[in-house]
């Protein structure tokens, strides 16, 4: 009888990562800051803010590479049409991007993430961020 190999399962970005324990702290840390932003937290239109915490985990946890519910929960991300309604701004998305690196920050002081997957996660952030801004009118939240 012959001999079966299994070749070794993929290790995806997502499980690089810490999987969904590293997202679930990413997100909330994220969102801590969120509702402590008077001019971010105008943003978002939900009382309370944990059904916008779960969708941001997660649309990250399937974009880099974990389980698709999401995607099973509520379609393709389209994430310029879902934030079409509200209005984005420059400084809106700073606030944003200011909150993130704080979560960010915090992930890789728990050693969760080595300094090469901080810097793709990083990179990939500015750029949503930047790609999210749909006003530059600076006095609507």
């Amino acid at each position: 009888m012959g001999r079966v190999t299994q070749e070794p399962a993929e290790v995806t970005l997502y499980d690089a990562m810490g999987g969904q324990a590293f997202f679930e702290r990413l997100v909330h840390r994220f969102y801590e800051g969120v509702r402590a932003d008077p001019f971010l937290r105008a943003l978002y239109p939900e009382e309370d803010l944990v059904p916008a915490e779960r969708r941001l985990r997660m649309f990250l946890e399937q974009y880099w590479g974990g389980p698709k519910t999401y995607q099973e929960e509520r379609g393709h991300p389209r994430l310029r049409m879902r934030h079409a309604p509200f209005a984005v701004s420059p400084k809106a998305r700073d606030h944003w991007l200011m909150h993130m690196r704080a979560a960010v920050d915090e992930a890789v002081e728990d050693a969760t993430l080595s300094p090469k997957l901080e810097q793709q996660l990083w990179a990939y952030f500015e750029h949503a961020a930047n790609f999210m801004v749909n006003t530059f009118d600076e006095e609507q939240p």
